[in-house]
């Protein structure tokens, strides 16, 4: 029986940018968003323990499946075996990484008065 692929699943949230490995990932029902299941993070044995892999263990602890919006995803690879789950802040002004204005978001204006 062949191996389940493995995903790795880079998206923006709240200005930082989280990279997490995944074993399932679909179009969602809901539109506009991708379904994510079955995440995959190190053992918690590891001698060397990356802090933001922990914050992320926690974040999605008890997570069956996470919907992320579509235009928040910045990439989805389907790799060889899972690698490190990570959280990198997005530099201001890098130009590297913008998210689309969201409406009601701060700063967004979406008609009306001033």
């Amino acid at each position: 029986m062949p191996a389940q692929p493995v995903y790795k699943v880079i998206f923006q949230n709240g200005g930082q940018v989280f990279e997490v490995f995944a074993r399932a990932i679909y179009q969602s029902d809901m539109w506009g968003f991708i379904e994510v299941e079955e995440f995959i993070f190190g053992e918690r044995s590891q001698i060397v323990v990356d802090p933001s892999e922990e914050k992320l263990k926690n974040e999605f602890n008890g997570v069956t499946r996470s919907y992320i919006p579509m235009q928040a995803i910045i990439r989805i690879d389907e790799v060889d075996k899972e690698g490190s789950a990570r959280i990198s802040e997005v530099p201001a002004g890098s130009g590297n990484v913008a998210s689309f204005p969201l409406s009601g978001a701060p700063g967004s204006h979406h008609g009306g008065e001033e």
